[in-house]
């Protein structure tokens, strides 16, 4: 099976048109069409954004039979579906099943001659499901028939983001190595890299596996039980099980970005002080002067193939869950793992934070 890209993200969240107003004035993202019931696509309401190589579809479910509203019950505003760039989704679908891949839903051909959209899916990890998705043309429309398509409203401005760099997939403890195995023997990823990291008093386990085009990269990360337990673990909690807990979107000038998009409105993870003190030390010289890192609460990093710059915005959501990562590579490969501990100790001061603004029952 050739895995090419990631052709989309379909998030489910309670009001569409809210978090994909959120998406567009922060992070840059342009409306390029809308769905529901008056095109013939369901219970639903979808927008769908633009921006480069990434394409969003942001649904939310009316009153009816659509499957975000049972989604959002059970695990809040999250990625449901990871759709994949193929050359002919119906074998694709095939294939993954042959392979041991549970079905969900079966090929589904849209438009005609020169604009052929075909979609089907399969269960991918939870409820999170890949839409295997072929296109006739380079120009075909997202969704024929489904999706009214329409030109930004606003002539585009300079673009953010290049592409979805990776997701970060938080599993229930004990699912890591299944997870991996899954990804080997029905998609035919490879695994690329592992680690094991610990914080404190806290562990966790994480795999990397990745399309052969390398073009689609899961980072698979479940909590180590036997130690305390830790955001991983209450992640799975407040989710309801596996899920997306963050979306890394590739920028080449990390910089720019999160001014921009901190003027429009995001709001991102604080560092500590003190990480940058040694900064240059532990990664050596950086691309970017530490002064603007520590203005900007950047972090970095540096593997053999060269430096990585990353941050973490604050999650928007009640239950703390989905929240975006920026990431700058300057030749680095892998994912900042020098980085966890600042992470951790930056998601527990919003944690408390947010603890100490909730009114008392």
């Amino acid at each position: 099976m050739d895995v090419r890209a990631i052709d989309h993200l379909e998030l489910y969240v309670e009001d569409a048109e809210e978090a994909a107003a959120h998406l567009r004035d922060a992070y840059g993202f342009t409306v390029h069409g809308r769905g529901g019931r008056e095109t013939g696509l369901g219970d639903c309401r979808t927008v769908l954004l633009r921006q480069r190589e990434i394409v969003l579809l942001v649904t939310s479910a009316l009153p009816g039979d659509h499957p975000a509203g049972e989604y959002v019950a059970r695990h809040g505003d999250g990625v449901a579906v990871i759709g994949l760039a193929v050359d002919d989704a119906d074998a694709a679908f095939s294939e993954a099943v042959e392979r041991g891949a549970v079905p969900t839903v079966p090929p589904m051909v849209l438009g005609g001659a020169g604009d052929r959209v075909t979609f089907a899916s399969v269960l991918g990890f939870g409820d999170v499901e890949h839409r295997f998705t072929s296109r006739e043309g380079a120009r075909a429309p997202f969704a024929p028939g489904l999706i009214e398509e329409t030109g930004p409203a606003d002539p585009a401005g300079p673009t953010l983001f290049e592409s979805v760099d990776h997701l970060a997939v938080c599993l229930p403890a004990g699912e890591l190595d299944a997870a991996v195995r899954h990804y080997q023997e029905v998609f035919g990823f490879a695994q690329t890299f592992e680690e094991r990291i610990v914080v404190g008093h806290q562990a966790m386990d994480s795999k990397v596996v990745q399309s052969g085009s390398e073009k689609v990269t899961l980072t698979l990360i479940e909590p180590d039980i036997t130690r305390e337990l830790g955001q991983i673990d209450a992640f799975v909690s407040a989710h309801g099980g596996a899920g997306v807990q963050h979306v890394a979107f590739l920028t080449d000038d990390i910089t720019e970005a999160v001014r921009t998009v901190s003027d429009r409105g995001a709001r991102f993870l604080s560092t500590p002080a003190a990480y940058y003190d040694t900064l240059t030390e532990r990664v050596g010289e950086l691309p970017v002067s530490v002064a603007a890192l520590r203005e900007l609460n950047i972090l970095a990093d540096r593997d053999s193939s060269g430096a990585m710059l990353q941050i973490f915005s604050e999650s928007r959501h009640p239950r703390r869950t989905l929240f975006y990562e920026l990431i700058e590579r300057r030749g680095a490969r892998t994912f900042g793992s020098n980085n966890i501990k600042a992470l951790y100790e930056a998601v527990e001061r919003q944690h408390a934070l947010s603890d100490s603004a909730a009114p008392s029952a």
